[in-house]
């Protein structure tokens, strides 16, 4: 099995007024974060602890998180919503003349 690269994992570093320091995060191994007085050292310290547990994953024939990024994405996933919210957006989409689908994937684009 080829190793991870851990550059192509979801990195976020953000202020955090509870502990007073930046902290960075990493959408792939949520149970990690690291905390430091500036954005740089926070992640810095972040991606290396990830190289490290990656490492250990590997070594210990462990499954490793493939990087969002790297997933394929088949562009298709069900959304439940209530029974009046599909009504009106069918109507919606109806008087606009275009299908429910073009019309909330237009929506969820705007937000994105």
């Amino acid at each position: 099995m080829a190793s991870v690269n851990t550059a192509h994992y979801t990195y976020r570093v953000a202020w955090s007024a509870p502990d007073n320091e930046h902290v960075a995060t990493v959408a792939e191994l949520p149970s990690l974060s690291w905390l430091a007085a500036s954005p740089v050292d926070a992640f810095s310290g972040l991606a290396e602890l990830v190289r490290q547990v990656v490492a250990d994953l590997e070594t210990a024939g462990e499954p490793v998180p493939v990087p969002l990024v790297d997933r394929a994405y088949s562009g298709r996933f069900v959304v439940r919503v209530p029974p009046d919210l599909h009504q009106r957006l069918v109507t919606e989409a109806a008087e606009q003349k275009v299908s429910l689908n073009r019309l909330v994937s237009d929506r969820l684009a705007r937000v994105a």
